[in-house]
């Protein structure tokens, strides 16, 4: 099978479109009609349904699809090694991680940028319940996870400790406190993030231990706006300490401690177990572990 019609066909699933597929690969639409209608006669199915309104991709259609995806990254692979074969200290390095383990990684960038300014990083924000699949498929090298995966096809590694940090604006009546008990909390109204993370578990079921009522009236999509909004305090909020930890030294977010929840986060470096690790990669461990043996 030529990988051509594959690429074609790829790029016609992700655009839903046969002629934004075209302005894409720079190719005439039937041309692009010629290259799907080639690889339908070599698999020997129809790979788009036709008499859909919408662009629909049949059975055979979503099977062949997820093996262009997998070809497209073997030959990101493939050019990568190759990159790396003639200059060692050039190559491409693929990073998943969630919002705010985005934010641990930008110092070890920076210093991983100094020793290797050729590599080529990409950070891509994944939801953490989706990056241990995306390591195994090939579509992340390394992965950052706030929980142990738990999975033999890969090897994970703590590398920071970071906690759950209840803040405040300081303009709230709390503000003046440096640890409050649970209890207190009872009329507060809490900025809740809508993504599901086993840490909004432990806050909920320990407010339920305590038979205190968890007012969670608002949820953001992101964790700057929930920083936003309890900085022009308009409510309360659990958020990952190393999230909040610059608006906390300059005076925007006040942290108190709540007696009864200490929650520790663990944040882990994975990477699959039974793939070798391109240069770019293990140069990226490197520079982790010697800030972590250095804190």
């Amino acid at each position: 099978m030529e990988l051509h019609p594959l690429r074609v066909f790829l790029t016609v699933a992700t655009e839903r479109s046969f002629s934004r597929a075209a302005e894409k690969l720079l190719r005439t639409q039937p041309a692009v009609s010629l290259a799907i209608q080639r690889l339908e006669g070599e698999v020997g199915e129809k790979l788009i349904d036709r008499s859909a309104k919408d662009l629909l991709l049949t059975d055979a259609g979503q099977i062949v699809l997820d093996y262009a995806r997998r070809f497209e990254h073997l030959q990101g692979d493939l050019e990568n090694a190759m990159a790396e074969l003639r200059d060692k200290s050039s190559g491409r390095l693929t990073i998943g991680a969630n919002e705010s383990s985005t934010l641990y990684l930008l110092d070890h960038i920076g210093r991983y940028r100094a020793k290797f300014p050729k590599i080529k990083v990409q950070v891509r924000r994944s939801q953490s319940s989706k990056i241990p699949s995306q390591l195994v498929d090939g579509e992340l090298e390394l992965g950052i996870l706030t929980y142990d995966p738990e999975d033999d096809r890969l090897v994970s590694q703590v590398i920071y400790t970071d906690h759950l940090s209840f803040i405040v604006s300081p303009q709230h009546k709390l503000a003046k406190r440096d640890q409050v008990a649970i209890k207190e909390l009872a009329g507060e109204t809490f900025i809740a993030h809508n993504v599901v993370s086993p840490y909004r578990g432990v806050v909920i079921r320990e407010f339920q231990r305590h038979k205190v009522p968890l007012n969670m009236d608002v949820e953001m999509p992101t964790i700057e706006s929930i920083r936003k909004m309890v900085e022009r305090n308009e409510g309360v909020a659990f958020l990952p300490r190393m999230c909040v930890e610059q608006e906390i030294r300059h005076g925007l977010l006040k942290e108190i401690k709540v007696k009864q929840l200490v929650v520790e986060r663990k944040i882990r470096l994975a990477y699959p177990a039974r793939r070798a690790l391109s240069h770019a990669a293990q140069a990226f461990l490197e520079v982790v572990g010697a800030a972590s043996s250095a804190c």
